[in-house]
């Protein structure tokens, strides 16, 4: 056996072992000795079959498996005994190569390893970055004040119906009189139809043509509890008679409310749940300017470290773990984001260790639970007992896919904290508007 190596280049190594047919006869007879023992042919009893039967039926299964297991070992031999450190797996050669399967003395196998590169980055005040910050100003208070008391609100009565009200009212045509059909305003699609119903009170009947007011054929007929071939049957145009109007008004700033937004007892008054929302923003803008930080310090020690790294063997590499589930061309398109990605990956790892920072369990049950507080207020459900809280959480975390993701989250976290307390910061405040200009 023979094993010659070409390093190419700091990140490429072409691969070539020699077996020789002395290396592989004796695993290959052991192959067929296994595959004799418990080979059943019809005309022999079962593992009694002649050996050149058995050469003939699965002489060139075991020859590869034989060839698989050597070829496997002698390439794990290399790495280790060399302190490779590898990007992927190995991969054939793409060269042809001329071997005598047949009746060949040795046999050649070329590989190419892609060598993943010594990342050397560190932070320190020497490295200046700017940090933006957003003011809470009294309309952004207002605004987000009245956002939580509409999360909270109810439907009540109203006088005339305005441009988000919610209608029941009775559908005639002929002969044909659908009653307390409801109508959400914001469902019309005709601008000139909508307006129409605006300002109308109770008792008020118009005539509405329905195929422009609804154009999706399936939502008319059931807006009408009939069948698209009876809605067809009739003419497009209605009258409407006005039963109900209902609109949506925010909650009473009451004790109820402010419990069911913050948690029992946490604001009593009127003056709390001023301090309490100037509070939730600053910390939502707080977040906000972290983000900003991190997609700025990525981007800057991505620049800094300046990773090389071998990209067509990346490329073949990805096409073929992914086992054809995208072309090269697909790969190519995405190539760039995966590279960032690979970067900032390496430099994580690299700022982890060479700072001895620890994800620990209880970031990770910390990070959970946040995930799990930011789907429910997506919900308008801005708070949760304690005791559902951790349930919600190690359900996330006993998820793998979902557990891995967070990992990453809170890795990414740690180390921008990291950067961002050993950097020299520039502190710099912007609107909320144009901090989401930047981070579009």
């Amino acid at each position: 056996m023979q094993i010659n190596d070409v390093r190419t280049d700091d990140l490429n190594i072409s691969l070539s072992i020699v077996v020789d047919k002395a290396d592989w006869a004796e695993p290959k007879k052991k192959k067929l000795n296994n595959y004799r023992r418990n080979a059943e042919i019809r005309g022999f009893r079962k593992g009694m079959a002649p050996m050149s039967l058995i050469e003939k039926i699965y002489g060139g299964q075991a020859m590869g498996e034989a060839l698989n297991a050597i070829v496997s070992e002698q390439l794990d031999k290399y790495i280790t005994g060399n302190n490779l450190e590898i990007i992927g797996e190995p991969l054939p050669s793409e060269k042809e190569i001329a071997n005598d399967w047949e009746n060949g003395e040795s046999l050649t196998f070329e590989y190419d390893l892609g060598l993943r590169p010594e990342v050397k980055i560190g932070v320190s005040a020497e490295d200046k970055l700017d940090y933006y910050t957003i003011a809470v100003s009294d309309e952004s208070k207002a605004e987000y004040k009245n956002e939580l008391l509409r999360q909270h609100g109810t439907l009540v009565d109203s006088e005339a119906i305005a441009e988000d009200d919610f209608v029941t009212a009775d559908f005639e045509q002929g002969e044909t009189k659908i009653e307390d059909t409801y109508i959400a305003l914001r469902s019309i699609t005709d601008g000139r139809i909508k307006k129409g119903f605006i300002g109308l009170a109770v008792g008020a009947t118009k005539e509405v043509d329905i195929v422009k007011a609804f154009p999706n054929e399936t939502d008319r007929a059931a807006m009408l509890h009939m069948s698209k071939e009876e809605l067809e049957a009739l003419a497009p145009k209605w009258k409407v008679t006005i039963k109900s109007i209902r609109t949506f008004a925010n909650a009473p700033e009451t004790q109820e409310t402010w419990d069911a937004i913050f948690g029992e007892g946490k604001v009593k008054s009127a003056e709390e749940f001023d301090s309490a929302v100037a509070e939730r923003l600053a910390t939502q803008y707080a977040q906000e300017s972290d983000y900003k930080f991190s997609q700025d310090i990525r981007k800057y020690l991505i620049e800094k470290a300046a990773i090389s790294l071998p990209e067509a063997f990346l490329k073949r590499w990805l096409f073929a773990a992914n086992e054809g589930k995208f072309t090269m061309e697909d790969i190519e398109k995405e190539f760039d984001s995966f590279l960032e990605d690979f970067r900032w990956e390496m430099i994580r790892t690299e700022i982890m260790k060479a700072n001895d920072l620890k994800i620990t369990r209880e970031a990770m049950e910390n990070e959970a639970r946040s995930f799990v507080s930011y789907q429910y207020a997506m919900y308008g459900i801005s708070y949760l007992p304690e005791e559902q809280l951790k349930e919600l959480a190690d359900k996330v975390l006993a998820d793998q896919q979902q557990a891995r993701r967070l990992f990453e989250k809170v890795e990414n976290d740690m180390v921008c904290n990291f950067a961002r307390q050993s950097v020299t910061l520039n502190s710099k405040e912007v609107t909320l508007e144009k901090m989401r200009e930047m981070t579009k």
